[in-house]
């Protein structure tokens, strides 16, 4: 029997992780918990390897094993599983898991892919391998919507794939190009690994979210170039697009205004002899169609300007600052306030004679003398103990006065900043430019545009937007995303009881798995801490003597190993607990450390033999197209992922700017 490389690949790595444990195992003098934790680490890898499910195998294994830790007392064995459970039932931040892929299943079944590929490859038409970068700008938006990478590839596979086939592309470069764009769900926000991370690590998810945003457009960016590059490089591998597949059909009321596709459109509809025949109502929805962009511009622009110059004016009170008089009389000026008394008057020691004095000693208790005792101090004697301090009747009067004064005259408008100047500097070119090249072919595609793309874009920067910038949590974010996809989806007359049956039911066996696995991994975590598997792997690891640069590479290293056999839930859920307690030795910042995981965790679906992503496009892909054509064009896109890495760690602000800008 003829046994298949994959099948060859998976059994050798088991068998490397079975030696490797038993390695270990026979050469310790002796045997202790901490290395029956690292022999459950392997026994649970390699069981996850057979097909076993893994949120029960994590449990099982880590019931067998607590229970040895426990020294066989089934009781607290049990009272952890509970404990277990329980933390992930009260675990706030996995609420916001349902909401996100529910809006996911419900933006899917929108059916707005088609429609947002065709109007993207149309205005993309110009550039080299236009098909393939409008297949990963496709990617990106609706994987960023959706964050289901199994939808994603699948869809782009049966819309996609056939397209670009016919324009004669390689069948590695297309197969990589969906594949790859796929992916980035997992990685820009709102993506559920994020959610997952900081349920598991304890970071914020709304530092996640605002770090991630950058890294994932700079991958989505190298992956745009790097098609770009080859369409130049090899155009046999990208032809460009045919004059007729550039065509874009007119509606017949646009026939009778335009004596060609490539008529200006704002010339043509204002009203003249060649639009005699058109019904105003039409040249009225269009123009306010054309006017768009100038709206949006104008009330962006006037809104953010006058955010950015209005200076809110400091509330000022009357009450001064403990301290602050003093400052001030020891430099001179009696300003009011709290004074020493007077050397001579007020409260002075007793008289040395008369006064209260010690009784005589030869009697016990006896009356004061009458002389001297009876006598009362003086009354104007020393007028000075009665005036006020020196300097405290200008105070009051005056304190009010400047205060007030200063607050009137603090500006309340300041100049616009320069990155505000260049940002609408640069729009406005934009929208000139718009205006300047609108055919009507243009503005057919602007249409398809508006009834795709931006929805979408819509949807998500407003989840996105309310989340970064503290409006909302990421629950309460996530419900109204699920409440945008309803609307979305109703709007695009999609909704109805199958789909909405059908989008709870997938959102609930989806969100039961990720709790049962955030069950497993507690329990699992338990028990590899009560063995001691932690401290070993900690003392291994400090031993080694590493600085935060080979710590960095070692780590990225494993899980980049890890992705070929593992899924990223797997990796998250069984090896981040593990990762995470050292951190603090290196001084990484679990954030920072997140944004590398998730970006190295893209490989996790693309490196043979566990690539999920290449199944899901070989289930829809023609029979020519083969799993090995695929992997193929999953390299180069691998290879652009480390190089992101790379990137990030050299450049830590591309990923760490956004929070601490919002957050400091």
């Amino acid at each position: 029997m003829k046994i298949r490389r994959e099948l060859w690949f998976g059994l050798t790595f088991m068998a490397l992780i079975v030696i490797g444990a038993a390695t270990v195992l026979l050469s310790a003098e002796t045997i202790t918990n901490g290395h029956l934790g690292l022999l459950m680490l392997s026994l649970v890898v390699v069981a996850i390897m057979l097909g076993f499910p893994t949120a029960f195998t994590l449990m099982g294994m880590g019931m067998l094993f607590t229970f040895m830790a426990y020294d066989r007392d089934w009781h607290r064995t049990l009272d952890l599983m509970v404990q277990s459970a329980y933390k992930t039932m009260a675990n706030d931040v996995l609420i916001a898991v349902p909401l996100f892929v529910f809006m996911g299943y419900l933006v899917e079944r929108a059916n707005l892919i088609e429609s947002l590929f065709k109007s993207l490859h149309l205005a993309l038409a110009r550039l080299p391998g236009a098909l393939a970068v409008a297949t990963l700008v496709t990617c990106t938006i609706f994987a960023t919507a959706t964050g289901i990478v199994g939808a994603v590839v699948t869809l782009m596979g049966l819309l996609a794939l056939p397209a670009m086939l016919r324009g004669g592309y390689s069948v590695p470069l297309a197969a990589g190009a969906i594949t790859a764009g796929g992916c980035l769900g997992i990685l820009i926000p709102p993506s559920v690994l994020l959610i997952v991370y900081g349920a598991t690590a304890g970071v914020s998810v709304v530092q996640l979210y605002a770090g991630a945003f950058f890294p994932g457009v700079m991958l989505a960016g190298l992956y745009i170039l790097y098609v770009i590059l080859i369409a130049k490089l090899k155009p046999q591998w990208a032809p460009p697009l045919s004059a007729a597949d550039r065509v874009v059909p007119l509606p017949p009321m646009s026939q009778r205004l335009a004596s060609s596709p490539t008529a200006h459109a704002l010339v043509g509809l204002l009203k003249g002899r060649r639009n005699a025949e058109v019904p105003f109502s039409h040249v009225l929805r269009q123009l306010a169609i054309v006017a768009l962009p100038a709206i949006v511009f104008a009330l962006l622009a006037g809104f953010s300007y006058r955010a950015v110059t209005t200076v809110e004016a400091e509330a000022r009170y009357d009450i001064e600052e403990i301290g602050a008089a003093r400052g001030s009389s020891s430099s001179g000026a009696s300003s009011g306030g709290l004074a020493e008394p007077p050397a001579e008057g007020g409260l002075q020691e007793p008289p040395s004679e008369g006064g209260l004095q010690e009784p005589p000693s030869d009697g016990g208790l006896q009356e004061p003398p009458s002389g001297e005792a009876a006598s009362p101090p003086p009354a104007a004697s020393d007028a000075s103990t009665l005036a006020p301090p020196p300097g405290a009747q200008p105070s009051a009067a005056t304190s009010v006065a400047p205060a007030a004064a200063a607050a009137a005259e603090a500006p309340t408008y300041r100049a616009a900043p320069t990155w505000w100047i260049a940002t609408f500097a640069v729009f406005g070119a934009i929208t000139a430019l718009f205006y300047l090249f609108l055919s009507f072919a243009r503005l057919e595609i602007f249409k398809m545009l508006l009834a795709s793309f931006f929805p979408l874009m819509l949807l998500i920067l407003s989840v996105l937007g309310s989340i970064v910038l503290g409006l909302a949590t990421p629950t309460e974010a996530a419900a109204m995303g699920a409440l945008g996809g309803m609307l979305l989806a109703a709007a695009y007359r999609r909704l109805n009881l199958a789909v909405l049956k059908e989008s709870v039911f997938l959102t609930a066996k989806t969100s039961a798995m990720v709790c049962w696995l955030f069950v497993g991994s507690a329990i699992f975590s338990a028990a590899f801490a009560l063995l001691g598997g932690q401290a070993l792997v900690e003392e291994w690891v400090l031993s080694m003597n590493l600085t935060k640069v080979q710590f960095l590479v070692l780590s990225q290293v494993i899980i980049f190993l890890l992705g070929w056999p593992l899924e990223w839930t797997e990796i998250i859920v069984i090896f981040m607990p593990i990762f995470i307690p050292l951190l603090d030795n290196f001084g990484v910042d679990p954030l920072f450390f997140g944004l590398l995981v998730a970006l190295n965790l893209q490989t996790a679906f693309l490196s043979p033999p566990v690539a999920m992503a290449a199944f899901y496009l070989k289930g829809v892909s023609p029979p020519h197209v083969t799993l090995n054509q695929i992997f193929l064009g999953m390299l180069p896109f691998m290879g652009i992922q480390v190089l992101a890495i790379v990137l990030l760690y050299i450049w830590p602000q591309i990923g760490l700017w956004l929070p601490q800008l919002l957050y400091k």
